[in-house]
């Protein structure tokens, strides 16, 4: 079992280990987020012959804002390195690069599962549940090494609904701590929330699973403790906002937002190089 710092390092992308797979397997449909229409398996036309995009630097300008906010969670270096020896998608057969495209989406899906049981193993209030969530870590991370053939038919969705049962405990225990929320019914779970006004609101230790905050307006809201799985961050506006102690909130998410130098973020997470400086 890794210590805490080479569990979060394991789990962040590193494009120099990685053959561009998520500008290969991923498609891409014409709209706000990206400027082409691209299927799953052809590689953007962005992508050059050294797996690097050659508009990095002006994604948002070029209109693929929607590539700026991934994060493979460290799955594209893996599947590149370990579960493919580091054989070149290019360079192999076409059943190859196939199983190539097949088989990220399922290691990234198991990544993102390692980062939320990573931060859970850090969190004060999950201690009770330790031994469980590192038999969980334990069993994800095994699932990952697997052979391309065994990723392929992998019931992925199935392990995440073991684990995320797990996650929930973690989540009502962390929020159930946070102060200021014990005793206050805020359930939001998959709430359609798309631009509420939500200026100041004092969501601590709020369950906003799944919830879909497009365009919300959550300046100078309160949301320490809240549990942030899943939740559409896409164009929300975090101006000045708390987010000391947020659970599970992820990169993607807070590159998809809009933010401040006022907004207050988890440690694990960095101000995106897009938010204003002020506020």
């Amino acid at each position: 079992m890794p210590d805490e710092r080479d569990r979060r390092a394991a789990l962040r992308g590193d494009c120099a280990r990685c053959f561009g797979l998520c500008c290969v397997a991923l498609p891409f449909a014409a709209s706000a987020d990206f400027a082409l229409d691209k299927p799953a398996g052809r590689p953007c036309p962005n992508l050059r012959d050294d797996h690097r995009c050659g508009i990095h630097t002006e994604l948002r300008s070029k209109g693929f804002p929607g590539c700026t906010v991934y994060d493979c969670f460290g799955a594209g270096q893996k599947v590149s390195q370990l579960t493919f020896g580091g054989r070149d998608w290019r360079t192999g057969s076409a059943e190859h690069a196939r199983s190539m495209v097949e088989v990220f989406p399922v290691v990234r899906q198991l990544h993102e599962l390692l980062w939320y049981l990573a931060e859970a193993l850090e969190l004060p209030a999950a201690r009770p549940l330790r031994t469980e969530l590192r038999a969980a870590w334990s069993s994800t991370d095994r699932l990952t090494r697997q052979t391309p053939g065994e990723l392929a038919v992998l019931d992925v969705a199935a392990h995440r609904r073991r684990v995320d049962v797990l996650l929930r405990r973690v989540s009502e225990s962390a929020r159930s701590a946070t102060p200021g929320a014990r005793g206050r019914k805020k359930d939001r779970r998959g709430a359609d929330l798309v631009g509420a006004r939500l200026k100041g609101a004092d969501l601590r230790g709020a369950d906003l699973r799944g919830a879909w905050l497009i365009a919300a307006d959550l300046t100078g809201a309160d949301l320490r403790g809240a549990d942030m799985i899943g939740a559409d961050l896409r164009d929300a506006d975090l101006t000045g906002a708390d987010l000391t102690g947020v659970l599970f909130l992820t990169q993607p998410q807070a590159e998809a937002a809009r933010g401040s130098a006022g907004t207050r973020l988890p440690a694990s997470v960095t101000r995106p190089a897009h938010w204003t400086a002020h506020g």
